[in-house]
């Protein structure tokens, strides 16, 4: 996260980089280097999960595990590595829910969690 967030290239991973170097630039939150890098990071982090969820919703297995009426919700947690704590990051998503709508609000809770 850490490497993706700063632009540093290290090799073969770069490939895995990509997606999470998209997030990044489409929030200015990770783009800002006024703020603190840690906030950076850890907004990173969380935006990269959330982001995950949208696109594992729209995969065509949930797509159609969801069609035959499986119980199936779609979770965004972050696991604190120093705390041990899990963060719900609010982005829960079911059938026939308003994924754009959900995903808007728990970016929105991102954005208000961080005090700059």
């Amino acid at each position: 996260m850490r490497a993706a967030l700063e632009g540093v290239s290290l090799g073969l991973i770069d490939n895995w980089l990509r997606h999470i170097q998209d997030v990044r630039d489409q929030h200015e939150l990770c783009k800002d280097t006024t703020i603190d890098i840690d906030i950076r990071w850890k907004a990173l982090c969380e935006l990269n999960v959330i982001d995950q969820v949208r696109n594992i919703a729209r995969t065509t297995i949930v797509g159609h595990a969801w069609r035959r009426n499986q119980n199936l919700t779609l979770h965004g947690w972050v696991y604190g590595l120093n705390n041990g704590l899990l963060k719900d990051l609010n982005v829960s998503i079911v059938a026939n829910a308003n994924i754009d709508e959900i995903v808007r609000l728990s970016i929105a809770n991102v954005y208000s969690g961080y005090q700059f």
